[in-house]
C-alpha cells in the first residue's frame, strides 16, 4: 500500500515537472510569434502608410475625359470614348466608371485599366439606345490604386451632358453609301428591271454611236444638218409620303425595340432614298386626336426637316383614328402619291375595321400597307411540345399566325399592295417596294 501512494506521488511530481517545461516552452513561442505579429503588423502599417503616401501625394495623379458624338443613332452600337491620363510617377491600376444615362439601366458599368507611368489610354465602350429623346449623362469616377493595392484613391470629374438620340442615322448613311455606289444588291435590294415608259424629255443632243435610233428628233436633224437625238432621264418629282400609325398598336416590343422605332428609322431611310433618286419626300403621323405633317419636297436639305419631326414623335395607347388620315391626305396632298403606311394588326377583325379608310386612300394614291410579323408566334409555332399546355399555347400561335396571313391575303385582293415583314427587315422591304413600283411607273 505505501508502494502503491509513492509511486502516485511520484507520478505527481513528474507530471507537475512537465506541465511546468510546457508553460515555459508554450510562453516562450507565444513571446516568438507575439514578437513576429508585432513586425508584421508594424510593416503592415508601414506598407498602408507608403501606398497611401503614393496615391495622395500628389494633387492631380489621375485626368479623365468623355468624347461624345453630338448625337446618338437609336437602334445602333454608338462609340463613346473616355481619355486618361495617369500623372503619377509609377504604374497604377484604374477602375472607371461612367454615370451613363439612366434608360440605359447599366448597373453593373465598369471599365479597368492598366496605365504605365506618365502615360494617357483611349478606352472606349458601345451603347445602344432603343428610345428616342434626351439622355443625361453624369461624372466619370475613376479609381485608381498603385501596385502595393491597400488603398484606392477615388477621383470624380464632373462631366455631364445631355446627349439626344435621334432616329437611325447611321442606317440612314449605310443604305445612301450603298445607293450612291451602286451596291443595293449587297445588303438585300433587289435589281429592278424598268418597265415601261417612265422617262420624261431632258434635251435635244448630236447622236453618238449607241443612241437609240427610235429616238432621232428628225426635225432638229433637217435644222442642224447632223442627226439629232431626243435625250431623256427617269421622271423625277413623285411624292412619296411615309405614314405612321401612332397609336397603341405601335407600343409592341421585338428586339428591345418598339414598331414604332422600327418604322421611324425606315421612314428615314426611304426619305433619303427618294430624295437621292429626285423625288419629293413627306411624312404624316397619326392617331387619335394629333398628326404631324411634313409636306412632300425635292431639296436636298428636307431631309433634316424630315428627321427633327421623326425625332418628337411619341406613340400614346388609344386606337388610331384612320378617318382623321383620310383628311389629312385629302387636305396636304394635291397629286398622286405613294403612300408607305406603317401600321400594325393583330386580327382579322381589326383590319377590317379599318379596311374602309385603306380602300378610300388607295383611290386618290398608290397605297402600300405594311405591318409586322409576329416573330414570338414563329418561335412558338417552331418549338416542340412537351405538355398538354404547351400544345394550346401553340394551337392559339398557329391561328393568329393564320390570321396574319388572311389580312395579308385580303389586302391584295382588294388592290392594295401590302408588306408583311419582320421588324428588322423592314427597311430593306420598304426600300425593295418603292424601287420595284417605280420602275413599273405605277407610281
Amino acid at each position: 500500500m505505501s508502494f502503491l501512494r509513492s509511486l502516485f506521488l511520484e507520478q505527481r511530481f513528474f507530471f507537475a515537472i512537465g506541465l511546468v517545461s510546457v508553460s515555459f516552452v508554450a510562453g516562450y513561442f507565444f513571446d516568438a510569434f507575439n514578437a513576429i505579429a508585432n513586425v508584421l503588423f508594424t510593416l503592415f502599417l508601414v506598407i498602408l502608410f507608403v501606398d497611401i503616401l503614393l496615391l495622395f501625394s500628389t494633387k492631380n495623379g489621375i485626368s479623365a475625359t468623355r468624347h461624345l458624338p453630338k448625337r446618338l443613332s437609336n437602334g445602333d452600337d454608338n462609340e463613346i470614348s473616355i481619355s486618361i491620363t495617369n500623372n503619377y510617377s509609377f504604374a497604377i491600376e484604374a477602375s472607371i466608371i461612367d454615370e451613363v444615362p439612366f434608360q440605359f439601366q447599366l448597373r453593373d458599368f465598369i471599365i479597368t485599366a492598366s496605365l504605365p507611368k506618365s502615360s494617357n489610354k483611349l478606352l472606349k465602350y458601345t451603347l445602344r439606345p432603343t428610345q428616342r429623346g434626351e439622355f443625361k449623362y453624369g461624372n466619370i469616377n475613376v479609381f485608381v490604386k498603385s501596385l502595393l493595392g491597400f488603398i484606392k484613391r477615388r477621383y470624380i470629374f464632373e462631366e455631364s451632358a445631355d446627349l439626344p438620340v435621334y432616329p437611325s442615322f447611321i442606317q440612314m448613311r449605310k443604305f445612301e453609301m450603298y445607293a450612291m455606289s451602286n451596291r443595293l444588291s449587297e445588303i438585300g435590294i433587289k435589281k429592278m428591271r424598268r418597265v415601261g415608259h417612265t422617262m420624261e424629255f431632258d434635251q435635244i443632243k448630236e447622236y453618238v454611236q449607241g443612241d437609240d435610233l427610235r429616238s432621232v428628233n428628225w426635225k432638229a436633224t433637217a435644222r442642224s444638218n447632223q442627226l439629232m437625238v431626243n435625250q431623256y432621264q427617269d421622271e423625277r418629282s413623285q411624292q412619296i409620303v411615309n405614314v405612321i400609325d401612332m397609336g397603341r398598336v405601335m407600343k409592341m416590343p421585338f428586339e428591345g425595340l418598339q414598331l414604332l422605332e422600327y418604322a421611324i428609322n425606315t421612314s428615314l431611310v426611304v426619305s433619303n432614298i427618294s430624295l437621292l433618286k429626285e423625288d419629293k419626300a413627306g411624312l404624316i403621323t397619326f392617331s387619335s386626336n394629333k398628326s404631324t405633317i411634313v409636306k412632300p419636297e425635292k431639296r436636298k436639305t428636307h431631309i433634316r426637316k424630315i428627321q427633327e419631326a421623326l425625332y418628337k414623335l411619341d406613340a400614346n395607347f388609344q386606337e388610331s383614328d384612320f378617318e382623321r388620315l383620310v383628311i389629312n391626305l385629302r387636305q396636304h396632298l394635291n397629286q398622286r402619291s405613294l403612300i408607305l403606311l406603317y401600321t400594325n394588326f393583330e386580327t382579322l377583325a381589326a383590319m377590317e375595321r379599318q379596311l374602309p379608310y385603306l380602300q378610300r386612300i388607295a383611290k386618290d394614291h398608290l397605297l402600300v400597307t405594311i405591318f409586322f410579323e409576329n416573330t414570338e408566334l414563329s418561335k412558338l409555332i417552331n418549338a416542340e411540345s412537351s405538355s398538354i399546355s404547351e400544345v394550346y399555347t401553340k394551337a392559339v400561335a398557329e391561328k393568329f399566325y393564320y390570321e396574319k396571313k388572311q389580312i395579308f391575303k385580303v389586302l391584295n385582293q382588294r388592290g392594295i399592295h401590302t408588306i408583311l415583314t419582320p421588324p428588322k427587315d423592314l427597311s430593306v422591304q420598304a426600300i425593295n417596294k418603292y424601287l420595284e413600283l417605280k420602275a413599273k411607273g405605277s407610281i
